[in-house]
């Protein structure tokens, strides 16, 4: 798996474990080990331009997925899953600064910005939230696969709850 992280926001961020549960999610989807993906943090005026650009909405968000072969996890039939170039990840830590501070469950910077990472990787892998059985499907996916990352590094507590807005 081919995962470039780039920090551009100006926060310090935790790379090596976006890197780490972005490859966890991608290999718990069954995603080509040949597959590439990159994941960029940036700053809120940067998340806010590209949000008015292809999504036509104002303001500074949280995450935005940027496919590029439209890969999806391969059905249990499929023995090889394809393999290609899945897209980017746009992170804003700031926004993600807030949103674990506001949270019900209230987690630090980096807790969020893992878990929007899974929620930007199940975005370029098809999934949405626009419907309730779209949402539940989806968010319980992400919650899955940030648990069992969370289980893997022997991290304790209850894991962030969905906070996404995109």
């Amino acid at each position: 798996m081919s995962i470039d992280v780039n920090n551009e926001s100006g926060h310090q961020v935790d790379e090596q474990a976006l890197l780490d549960i972005a490859r966890y999610a991608l290999a718990r989807m069954r995603i080509h080990p040949l597959s590439e993906l990159s994941v960029i943090c940036v700053d809120p005026e940067t998340i806010e331009q590209l949000h008015l650009q292809w999504m036509d909405l104002p303001g500074p968000t949280d995450v935005m997925s940027f496919p590029m072969d439209e890969l999806r996890p391969p059905s249990r039939d499929e023995e090889e899953p394809p393999q290609g170039l899945l897209g980017d990840i746009v992170l804003c830590p700031q926004v993600a600064t807030k949103q674990g501070a506001d949270a019900p469950t209230r987690h630090s910077m980096d807790e969020e910005l893992q878990l929007l990472t899974v929620h930007g990787v199940l975005h370029l892998l098809g999934y949405d939230h626009e419907e309730p059985a779209e949402r539940a499907e989806m968010f319980g996916l992400q919650s899955a696969i940030v648990d069992g990352w969370r289980a893997e590094q022997g991290l304790t507590g209850p894991s962030p709850a969905p906070t996404t807005t995109s």
